[in-house]
Formats: C-alpha cells, sequence, structure tokens
C-alpha cells in the first residue's frame, strides 16, 4: 500500500516528477499547466518497464488539484488501482525476463 509519506513534498513536485514503484504497479506524479491552472498528473503502468518505454495502451491516468489534498486524492486513487488490479500488478514480475 502506498502512503502519503512515499510520496515527496510540494515543493519537489513543483520542480520534477517523482516516480516509485509498489508491489509490481509502477507510479509517477507530475505537475501538468492546464488552462484552469497547475494539475497533478498520476499515472500507474506494470513493471517492469519504465514510464518513456511503457506502451501508453498500458497506462492509466488520472489528475487531481495541485496541492496536498490532491496528492492524498492521489495516493488514495494509486492504491484503488493496486487492490482493484492486482492480478495486473502480480503478474508483471514474468516480463523481467524478456
Amino acid at each position: 500500500m502506498i502512503q502519503r509519506d512515499d510520496i515527496l513534498s510540494m515543493e519537489f513536485l513543483k520542480k520534477t516528477e517523482f516516480t516509485g514503484s509498489c508491489q509490481g504497479m509502477r507510479y509517477r506524479l507530475e505537475g501538468v499547466s492546464r488552462e484552469e491552472g497547475k494539475r497533478l498528473l498520476t499515472t500507474v503502468w506494470p513493471e517492469p518497464y519504465n514510464y518513456v518505454t511503457t506502451p501508453e495502451e498500458q497506462k492509466q491516468r488520472s489528475e487531481f488539484p495541485f496541492d496536498e489534498d490532491g496528492i492524498t486524492d492521489a495516493v488514495a486513487w494509486m492504491n484503488d488501482r493496486l487492490f482493484e488490479d492486482r492480478e495486473r500488478w502480480q503478474e508483471s514480475g514474468r516480463h523481467w525476463e524478456q
């Protein structure tokens, strides 16, 4: 399970993206500019590949407000993905040898 403490501070996210992994699921949080202001784009995908080399169809995304509440909501969303798609993440380890 991903905890809020696993994600670096807002000050870090203002400067660059943050990536991590949990139980076969990789994730990335980054600030993006939209017409309505800055948003927190959160992406999850299966291991073993990084964000750039993973095909787009394997990625799931959601956006949240770019603030502390947004990070909390992003963590909850990622944990929902972790739970709801657990078979997908468990199977991702099989791809390490490809």
